[in-house]
């Protein structure tokens, strides 16, 4: 985990920035050799579309650079002019980008938008704390292979 250069943090908001960031996870998905799409405008649920075979998974990707201790916190909403929140048949995969570590998290949704819904959670790339249940979501970290498992697949993570 090479550590970024100060280029991310001239943006001037955070549209600009989470543009930056769905490019840098582009790059990383195209690298694998994956098949990518963007939906045209903002008004989706998704950012990025994976074509693996007959699946196509819908990626919402979310970045942080907001560390708190050990760890750093990551929301996992839709921004606050959207009306509804993200679900299931919208979304399959978030994608995580902790960017001052250069750090990927790749997490089904059903992990995040099932029974018990998270909206933030955090990502322990480095130091690491003395509670056992902080590093609930180190299993995802640098998960590309999660790009290709099948909508059904990726919903049985959440059970």
């Amino acid at each position: 985990m090479g550590k970024l250069a100060d280029h991310w943090k001239p943006f001037k908001n955070l549209k600009q920035r989470g543009e930056w960031v769905e490019l840098q996870f582009m790059a990383q998905a195209a690298q694998r050799s994956m098949s990518l799409s963007r939906p045209w405008g903002d008004n989706w649920p998704y950012d990025v579309g994976i074509e693996n075979g007959p699946t196509f998974l819908r990626v919402q990707v979310k970045s942080t650079s907001s560390r708190h201790r050990y760890g750093y916190w990551c929301q996992f909403v839709p921004h606050y002019q959207k009306k509804q929140d993200y679900n299931l048949e919208q979304i399959d995969l978030f994608a995580a980008y902790v960017i001052p570590v250069n750090a990927w998290y790749l997490i089904a949704a059903s992990v995040l938008l099932g029974r018990h819904r998270k909206r933030a959670v955090m990502l322990f790339p480095l130091a690491r704390s003395r509670r056992r249940n902080c590093y609930l979501y180190e299993c995802y970290r640098e998960a590309w292979e999660m790009l290709t498992k099948s909508r059904e697949e990726l919903r049985a993570y959440g059970q």
